[in-house]
């Protein structure tokens, strides 16, 4: 299980009023944006290729240590993706103006839990 950070917590508790009130649009964009938080705690694999003879052996043989993020990483990611969706935003505004919209408020949603 991942750290609960504030910022995690404000993110979950928002996740589950939006699934409770079926608004798909705002799951989409929790789940997203908690999927970035806990994509960012994976470490890097040096996986490659073998024998399977040489392969880890046990249940958990092969389990890694997850980094740990400092609220301020956390805070950095979801600007990161903010950041993204306003510029998908931007790049949506001319060529399909609802997906524009759909995704500016994504960008709301994930800007006001942030400074909540």
């Amino acid at each position: 299980m991942t750290t609960d950070s504030p910022l995690r917590t404000r993110l979950r508790a928002a996740l589950l009023e939006a699934r409770r009130a079926r608004d798909a649009e705002t799951v989409s964009t929790l789940r997203t944006a908690l999927a970035a938080l806990e994509n960012a705690e994976a470490v890097p694999t040096a996986a490659r290729a073998g024998a399977i003879e040489q392969a880890p052996v046990g249940a958990g043989a092969a389990e890694a240590a997850r980094r740990v993020l400092t609220n301020a990483d956390e805070l950095a990611l979801l600007d990161e993706e903010i950041a993204s969706l306003h510029e998908a935003g931007r790049a949506f505004s001319s060529s399909a103006p609802d997906r524009a919209a759909a995704v500016r408020r994504a960008a709301e949603t994930l800007s006001a839990l942030r400074d909540a």
